[in-house]
Parts: C-alpha cells; structure tokens; sequence
C-alpha cells in the first residue's frame, strides 16, 4: 500500500528526512509521533509526491509515487492535513463533492455520496453553510467528510483532532477505528498518544507506534507495549508517568501523574 525504501528528503540543502525506511500493508495503522520538526509532516507529504525524495523510492499502491497522476493518487490515499485554507465561498456539501473528482458519475451521485460522508463525519448539519464562516472545528469536521467522500483505502491524518473540543476528538478517533475497522489503512500524526486507544479499542497490540526525531525514525513499538512510556519520554525529552483510566493506560506528564 505504502512503502519508503531509504528514502532521504532535502530542501535548499537542508535534510527532513533521513534514511527512512517503513511499510504500510492494507488494513494497518500506523502512528507517527515526535517533537515539533521531527520531519512527521514531512513524511506524508513526501508520501503523497508533494515533496520529491533526493534519495530512495517512495511507492504508493505498489507504484513509484512520481509516476502517478493526481487522479491515481486520489484513488490510492486521501490526506487530511494540519492547516486547512478555505478562501472560496464554497458550501460544505460540494467541497465534499469535490472531494470525489476521482470518479467518473454524475453530479447527483457525487452529492449524494459527499452528503453521506459529511454525515458520517458529523457534520451533516454544515452541509448547506460556506465553509469559510466555519468556526476551526467545524472546519475540521467538514474536512474529515471530505476524506471520507474520497474513498481511499489509505487515510493520511495529520494531527486530526485539531480544533476539537474533548468529546469531539473522541469521537472523530472512534470514527478514525471504525474506518480501520473495516480494513483502510490509516497513518495518522498525533501529539497525543492517549487519543490513539479510543481508534484501538482492544485492538492496541496492532496499532504501531513510529517514534520520528531529527528526520529519522527513532523507534517502532506498539500502542500496548511496556516499555512505551519510556521511549517516548526519551523522544519528547520530558518524563512521562502512566495512570489507569477505566482500564485504560493513559500517559501524563510526571509533575501532573497520580
């Protein structure tokens, strides 16, 4: 589905990503975590060809990601970036439809389906507002339908609960395992590994954790691994301790843990 083979990224000489190797099956989730600049970013958009690797391949669908068309690439991965920029006057409902320029279907079909993915996303009540006078985490909603209204088997996240409030990142990182539920592949950044448990939902030994510092990739684990609290304390640079929260293994930082 996704893999880099040693592939190395610079820009004006100066180094994101360095000798990065991973694979990404169908149906795996696979999170990214690291310090801000550790190249996390970087990675999905070198995934996407967005950004070219000075050494090394990079194959999406088993294809060299250079090679693909932005309609090919679209049928092999939907991206949700950080920061989104809404500068058209454009409803929720067909930026959703735009969304799915992939296929080749009438325009009532592409509103139907971006109907149906925007209230899968919980934002079916923004359908008919311009997305531009969106607060940021209705914005984000509306983004999260648009990724759904692609129908991609690999979801690309970066950092998807932003602008959230609590239940509302709860709630999207259900929906984030729901989708892995039902066999997309997902490679999501996230700050916050304890939003990782309620996408994993017993299944925490198949989630993989990636440990991204200075470019590289410092460690791979799993989200119920022993010995994770101590490798991403060494990643952030700061203690972490670990609490129990209604069965759940959650991680606080050592000044704040019980």
């Amino acid at each position: 589905m996704l893999e880099f083979d040693r592939v190395s990224v610079r820009v004006r000489g100066v180094p994101l990503l360095r000798d990065v190797s991973l694979k990404l099956a169908p149906g795996d989730f696979v999170a990214l975590l690291g310090p801000n600049g550790a190249g996390k970013t970087t990675l999905i958009r070198t995934a996407l060809g967005l950004l070219p690797a000075a050494e090394g391949r990079v194959r999406l669908g088993g294809q060299d990601v250079r090679r693909l068309s932005g309609r090919q690439r679209a049928a092999q991965a939907a991206w949700l970036p950080q920061h989104h920029r809404f500068h058209e006057e454009v409803s929720a409902l067909d930026l959703a439809a735009a969304a799915r320029f992939r296929f080749i279907e009438t325009r009532q079909a592409s509103l139907d389906a971006a109907r149906a993915a925007l209230t899968r996303a919980g934002a079916a009540e923004f359908a008919a507002r311009l997305v531009s006078r969106l607060s940021g985490g209705e914005q984000q909603r509306v983004a999260f339908g648009c990724l759904l209204a692609q129908q991609a088997p690999l979801l690309l996240l970066d950092e998807p609960a932003n602008h959230l409030d609590p239940a509302q990142q709860v709630s999207l990182y259900r929906l984030i395992g729901d989708c892995w539920q039902q066999g997309l592949g997902v490679l999501c950044i996230t700050h916050d590994v304890n939003l990782l448990a309620h996408a994993a939902r017993g299944r925490e030994s198949s989630v993989r954790i990636l440990g991204v510092q200075c470019g590289s990739l410092a460690f791979e684990s799993r989200l119920d691994a022993p010995d994770l609290g101590p490798r991403l304390s060494e990643l952030f640079g700061l203690r972490l301790g670990e609490a129990r929260l209604e069965g759940r293994r959650v991680f606080l930082p050592a000044e704040v843990a019980p």
